[in-house]
């Protein structure tokens, strides 16, 4: 069985059901959301409420010294160094993007899940595969696509 880093976005209603899915399955997979170590899943608005409203200055001074933004990014990336797979679960943004992109850059597998709709990337020729349904995923978790 895979262990797996899914890269997706909060916003993205399909995640929590990808997971348990994929464990359902017989797969270990790293929800973003729910980290193991028990620690809420990051969000910017624990930072700050008003996240949204700040300029690229006060964005990079909090990314790179808030300590909440520190475990966050720690519990992630700790969470792809464990990972023998990456599936990028679409629509995601771009910190998604730049997961998937590390992994294909380490030479780790990545899937990329898409639908209709999205819109197409060139750089997806990374990925070991692209599917469109859960039953291609699961085929190339094994091995296939």
């Amino acid at each position: 069985m895979s262990r797996i880093y899914l890269a997706s976005s909060w916003r993205n209603a399909s995640q929590p059901l990808a997971v348990q899915t994929l464990r359902n399955a017989g797969h270990f997979v790293y929800d973003f959301r729910n980290p193991p170590n028990g620690v809420k899943g990051f969000a910017w608005s624990e930072i700050d409420p008003d996240w949204q409203a700040w300029d690229a200055k006060k964005y990079r001074d909090l990314l790179t010294t808030h300590p909440t933004a520190a475990l966050g990014y720690l519990n992630d990336f700790r969470g792809m160094e464990w990972a023998d797979t990456c599936i990028l679960l679409l629509p995601c943004g771009r910190s998604a993007h730049l997961e998937a992109g590390w992994f294909a850059g380490r030479g780790k597998r990545l899937i990329i899940w898409t639908r209709d709709g999205e819109e197409p990337e060139l750089m997806a020729l990374m990925a070991n595969a692209i599917c469109t349904s859960l039953d291609e995923v699961l085929d190339a978790l094994e091995g296939g696509a």
